[in-house]
């Protein structure tokens, strides 16, 4: 049996990573990786392949720097040429961007199977890109391994039982790479003593999304009450380089700790280490969690709304009154009323589970 798994963004390549394990472990399935290259990142070099232990594409398409349309034809003609060549029996896709989108269309218009995982999630918010890209990957696969309840409930809304599509709560495969590379973060990450951080006595913040960057007024406000927050915890920001050269042409300086984008042991290492999270991140969201750290959320919506629910999360939008108030709140608690971190939200043993799945599936 045959696989085509494809990928644009690092975060896509530790999440598959995963699943290469457990592929490997049983020697039933070949897998075959498509690197789309819609992230070029210096970080995805031989070296990262090789420290994190992670199975190399066999074919890069290299194609960024684009607008939508523009990329994700040219990755759906490309990958259509790979495809027709490979004769792979399914394609597995990841999440909700352009390489997810164009993968899952080539295939399906050559009658080629296809396995969604992270499939389910919605902000509910049309104007984004990604949301796009969730709905309609959903709807034109054959096997949706969701990472939790509410993308189960998601798909349920839209009437997902009467269509022939096997829908799954697999769990979230990213809880099973966190725990896989917290390993060995330490041993391959220097960072805590490079910046010479206090356990627990800095805040970790990421901010990218256009929604936030894009907009001058918002991302004054967010750095504004990051800047607050500074004056009574160090707050540490790896700042995307967008997000830079706008802070720059502005000519917006704020007194936080900026740096340099980090790989993935570095990051692990910051979530360990830190007191909580303010991020528009979607992953770095569960990543906190994972790592028993309350987050703050710079959006005006969230998918995964079980972090929410549950007090592990709160969504604060571009609003510094509520991220000042909200960080008060989650210090409180930290200091007085610890969450327990110990609730099974996203599974366990995801690698296993959705490995099993996709075993039964090609052998339909």
């Amino acid at each position: 049996m045959k696989i085509v798994t494809i990928l644009g963004a690092r975060p896509q390549f530790v999440k598959a990573a995963v699943l290469s394990r457990v592929i490997l472990k049983y020697h039933q399935i070949e897998e075959i990786i498509i690197h789309t290259g819609q992230h070029y990142d210096k970080n995805m070099s031989a070296v990262f392949f090789e420290e994190m232990n992670i199975p190399k594409p066999k074919y890069n398409l290299a194609i960024n720097g684009l607008n939508h349309g523009a990329m994700t034809g040219q990755m759906l003609e490309k990958i259509e040429t790979v495809l027709i060549n490979e004769k792979p029996d399914a394609i597995v896709v990841f999440g909700d961007t352009n390489s997810t989108i164009a993968g899952a269309l080539a295939a399906k218009k050559l009658h080629i199977k296809v396995i969604h995982i992270e499939a389910g999630l919605r902000s509910f918010n049309m104007e984004m890109p990604e949301e796009i890209n969730r709905i309609v990957t959903d709807r034109i696969s054959n096997l949706l391994l969701c990472p939790t309840q509410t993308a189960i409930n998601n798909l349920n809304k839209e009437g997902f039982k009467n269509l022939p599509i096997k829908v799954v709560n697999s769990g979230d495969i990213m809880k099973d790479a966190v725990q896989y590379y917290s390993k060995f973060s330490k041993e391959k990450s220097a960072i805590i003593k490079e910046l010479k951080l206090e356990n627990n006595n800095f805040v970790l913040a990421t901010i990218h999304r256009q929604e936030n960057t894009n907009d001058i007024d918002k991302l004054k406000s967010i750095f504004e009450g990051l800047e607050k927050i500074s004056k009574e915890k160090q707050v540490i920001i790896p700042l995307h380089p967008r997000t830079k050269n706008i802070l720059e042409k502005h000519n917006l300086n704020y007194n936080i700790t900026i740096i340099n984008p980090v790989g993935y042991f570095d990051m692990l290492e910051l979530l360990k280490n830190c007191f909580l999270v303010i991020t528009d991140s979607g992953g770095l969201q569960k990543e906190a969690y994972f790592n028993k750290k309350h987050c703050i959320i710079a959006r005006e919506e969230t998918e995964w709304i079980e972090l929410v629910q549950n007090g592990f999360a709160k969504i604060i939008g571009s609003n510094k009154q509520k991220m000042i108030t909200t960080f008060n709140i989650f210090k409180n608690n930290i200091t007085n009323k610890p969450s327990d971190f110990s609730q099974n939200l996203y599974g366990n043993n995801v690698g296993e589970h959705i490995y099993k799945e996709i075993v039964s599936l090609l052998n339909q």
